[in-house]
């Protein structure tokens, strides 16, 4: 007679966590501000400004955009700030940064906005590989926010995870 096959993952209680699910939805952009500066060295108030007023805010509707400027010039802060300010009406998120930047600002937001009562009591694993680059100051976060109330906290795959907390009875 065959011995049953038990799924000992699925009896294991355990609570998985992909990354990639905290990871809000939405088109990520980068708005480089390099097309505006005066021969590639510093930026204009009057081409700034001149930009700006030509420039279809409206493709960033609903996205995530990351503002930056990827020569070495001289920018001043303002300028940051009108670019946001042109683009608050539309973008979901603004950051000042890169792709990688905006990402974890994504993350970290999401994680501070996340409910994790649930997760009282519980065995909770977090997985780390996905489609996404995670950065570490993500999972850093999650582990601050969830170490508390959690029963243990694991990090990997169901075969293979790694103990990182188990409170103490």
């Amino acid at each position: 007679m065959a011995e049953e096959i038990v799924n000992r993952v699925a009896n294991s209680g355990l609570i998985n966590i992909n990354m990639d699910d905290l990871l809000p939805s939405g088109e990520r952009v980068v708005l480089d501000l390099a097309p505006v500066l005066f021969q590639g060295m510093m930026l204009r108030e009057k081409d700034l400004r001149e930009f700006v007023a030509g420039h279809d805010w409206s493709q960033y509707q609903n996205k995530h955009v990351a503002v930056t400027c990827s020569e070495d010039a001289i920018i001043p802060a303002w300028a940051f700030m009108l670019v946001a300010v042109s683009l608050t009406p539309f973008a979901r998120t603004i950051v000042f940064g890169n792709e990688k930047n905006l990402i974890s600002e994504l993350f970290d937001q999401a994680i501070r906005q996340l409910d994790v009562t649930e997760y009282a009591d519980k065995r909770i694993l977090v997985h780390g590989c996905g489609k996404v680059e995670v950065p570490a100051s993500a999972f850093v976060a999650l582990s601050v926010k969830l170490q508390p109330l959690v029963k243990a906290l694991m990090f990997g795959e169901a075969c293979s995870t790694v103990p990182l907390y188990k409170k103490m009875s």
